[in-house]
């Protein structure tokens, strides 16, 4: 039996991942949510499960609930040198996501917690509440040198809980008062929230944002990401963020091989006729945990082209699941990756995508002066 988990925000625990069932859980039990099992992380000791004794207790297990758990950062800005992405510095404001898309290569990064990259990392949130505050002060470093902070490279910066939780916006705010140029990717109309800030930025060159979109169908959208919003829903964001003079990109990520790579030039021409002006691309990825939990889903959801998908996926790798080569990670390679490669080229060509680059400003940045630090005279 487990204790009914509250909603609120509660203090971070340090007690390891509630028991993870090793089967898939109970449809009622995991609702609107888009991992079927919940197995225990490659890091635990032990391995568990729950299982039925003969009393029945299985029925009365709880629902996984959405548990939001304060945690206050020692640093926020993340750096990498990795060459086949496009920034160096990095934030994101919360772990985990409740968005629950089941192709999220984050999921792996839950275990380093305690947790299960399955349901865990769909219900237990961490919000990194001081966020802000940190921002601030590493800006105020006398070595700092201003670079694009890309926000929701992890996981979204604006899944559900920002409305209440408000990290992201609080990190604008910090970006647009010094200056500095940020870009951000979503798959959330929330992000039109914040299209006060996002618009003064874009308007100074500070700003761009990309909308990942996936699917134009949404049963297959639905599926694959249960608490995200409609297809239709990320292409009003794509439009209402044109129409404000924020730069927008589509993100067709990730393309799932015999599922989704049918879409790829209605996606880029339904993008492109909300407002997009560039476009990017990223094969599906399946690293250590998310490999079983792909799986399970796919078996789940679409029984007829699992063994396609999954064959198809493995013809770009070299016969493996997954290949963490920096440029063969993103884009795969064989026959199959380079007509993906090609339609998408030949795609962007006919729309006038991606004919130019928005670059952001990088001369406009301020340092905030630190707490106790002596103001400039001039």
């Amino acid at each position: 039996m487990t204790k009914t988990p509250s909603p609120r925000t509660k203090p971070n625990p340090l007690a390891k991942s509630e028991t993870p069932p090793e089967s898939a859980v109970d449809e009622a039990r995991r609702r609107g949510r888009g991992a079927r099992s919940n197995h225990s992380g490659r890091f635990e000791a032990e391995r568990r499960m729950s299982f039925d004794d003969g009393w029945e207790n299985l029925a009365e297990l709880d629902t996984f609930r959405t548990e939001v758990y304060a945690e206050p950062a020692r640093s926020i800005i993340t750096r990498n040198k990795s060459p086949d992405i496009s920034f160096e510095q990095s934030i994101n404001p919360y772990r985990g996501c409740e968005h629950g898309c089941i192709y999220c290569y984050a999921r792996p990064t839950h275990c380093y917690l305690g947790h299960s990259a399955g349901l865990d990392f769909e219900t237990k949130l961490y919000a990194k509440t001081n966020a802000a505050e940190l921002l601030e002060k590493e800006l105020a470093h006398k070595g700092y040198t201003p670079k694009v902070i890309a926000l929701g490279t992890n996981t979204d910066p604006y899944q559900p809980i920002e409305r209440e939780h408000r990290v992201t916006r609080a990190i604008l705010e910090v970006l647009e008062r010094t200056g500095h140029p940020v870009g951000i990717v979503t798959k959330s109309a929330l992000v039109l929230r914040d299209v006060d800030i996002l618009s003064r930025m874009a308007a100074r060159g500070l700003a761009k944002v990309a909308i990942s979109v996936t699917s134009l169908d949404r049963r297959i959208a639905r599926a694959m990401e249960p608490r995200a919003v409609t297809p239709g829903k990320r292409l009003d964001a794509i439009r209402g963020l044109s129409d404000a003079g924020v730069p927008v990109a589509v993100m067709v990520a990730p393309i799932v091989p015999g599922l989704t790579d049918s879409e790829i030039e209605g996606i880029l021409e339904a993008a492109h006729e909300a407002g997009a002006t560039e476009a990017g691309y990223v094969l599906l990825r399946l690293p250590l945990e998310l490999k079983d939990i792909f799986r399970e889903w796919l078996a789940s959801e679409f029984p007829d082209r699992a063994s396609r998908v999954i064959n198809l996926l493995r013809s770009m790798h070299g016969g493996k699941d997954y290949v963490a080569a920096f440029g063969e990670r993103q884009k795969g390679r064989g026959p199959y990756a380079d007509q993906i490669a090609l339609r998408f080229r030949l795609a962007l060509k006919r729309l006038g995508l991606n004919q130019r680059r928005q670059a952001l400003r990088l001369d406009l940045f301020t340092a905030p002066v630190a707490k106790g630090a002596q103001m400039p005279l001039l």
